[in-house]
């Protein structure tokens, strides 16, 4: 993925109302993906909305979820999409597992946001 689809992927939880977003790049630190987005949700249905909106967006431009965890109980969803892992959190949970500290190290990637869209969600 590239940084137009990190944007893509920014753009859709602004757009469903999400909010935090954090964007790492973690490539020095692990094999396993390149990046991690953050973002949370007011609740654990708003959390599921803001993941389904990514996949359809992320589908529309070729790119398909690998995996996806939380979807049942979405206080924490995980959208895995090999390159990029999107995580997903209710407010609480977001703060009791504090990925941001975990993946300190890693460099923060700045996206492009259009505010001026109306948000659809």
């Amino acid at each position: 993925m590239n940084k137009k689809d990190l944007d893509l992927i920014a753009q859709a939880i602004f757009d469903k109302k999400g909010f935090n977003i954090f964007v790492l790049d973690v490539r020095e630190l692990t094999t396993i993906t390149d990046y991690f987005i953050i973002a949370e949700g007011n609740v654990d249905r708003h959390v599921r909305a803001i993941g389904e909106e990514i996949i359809e967006e992320m589908e529309k431009v070729g790119h398909e979820a690998l995996r996806v965890e939380g979807r049942d109980f979405a206080d924490w969803m995980v959208i895995d999409f090999g390159d990029v892992f999107v995580h997903l959190f209710t407010p609480g949970v977001r703060e009791k597992y504090r990925l941001e500290l975990l993946w300190q190290e890693g460099k923060i990637v700045d996206v492009a946001i259009d505010i001026s869209k109306k948000n659809v969600g």
